[in-house]
């Protein structure tokens, strides 16, 4: 911002009022980012160095050497995970996790419910935490398993070998064609 476009024109030109408007339009612009960072600290999709503060509200152990957004999945998967354990919450944490669709199905004759992903392919990167916050929501007495989707055969079987040779075989399960 320059602080001389606010002052009368006979200012223009004062070298002493120039530099003061200066030195005034620094600090002022320091303070205005200040006030944004700490705005940005107050919610943890903007969070960085208050993240700790958050992880250790919700009980989770603090890992610095993870990425911010990695840090912050976890926390919000803690917070949609507070409160009586229902489906749709375990499908919110799954999601938040996984990046992608998913749906919960219940077996209540085995104790025991299956999270799907549907909404991506393969294994999500971050199922070691996913494990972790399901183990804490989760009521003791039921068991869960996973179920992964895949590209299958039949999608494959549009393209020649030859179009499908320069992809690994990882690529051609879950990765983009």
């Amino acid at each position: 911002m320059d602080l001389m476009e606010l002052l009368p024109n006979y200012y223009r030109g004062n070298v002493t009022m120039e530099k003061l408007q200066s030195i005034l339009a620094e600090k002022i612009q320091a303070l205005a980012n200040d006030l944004n960072e700490t705005i940005d600290q107050c919610f943890i999709n903007t969070a960085t160095t208050l993240l700790s503060r958050y992880e250790k509200i919700y009980g989770l152990q603090v890992d610095v050497s993870k990425s911010h957004e990695f840090r912050r999945e976890r926390i919000r998967a803690k917070i949609r995970g507070v409160g009586t354990v229902t489906k749709e919450m375990l499908k919110a944490v799954a999601r938040s996790y996984s990046n992608g669709e998913v749906e919960v199905i219940e077996d209540s004759a085995n104790y025991r419910f299956i999270i799907k992903f549907v909404g991506t392919l393969g294994i999500p990167a971050n199922m070691a935490d996913l494990i972790l916050t399901i183990e804490e929501i989760k009521p003791a007495h039921l068991a869960y398993t996973f179920e992964y989707t895949y590209r299958t055969y039949d999608e494959l079987s549009l393209y020649t070998h030859e179009q499908l040779s320069v992809y690994t075989h990882h690529e051609l399960r879950e990765g983009e064609m």
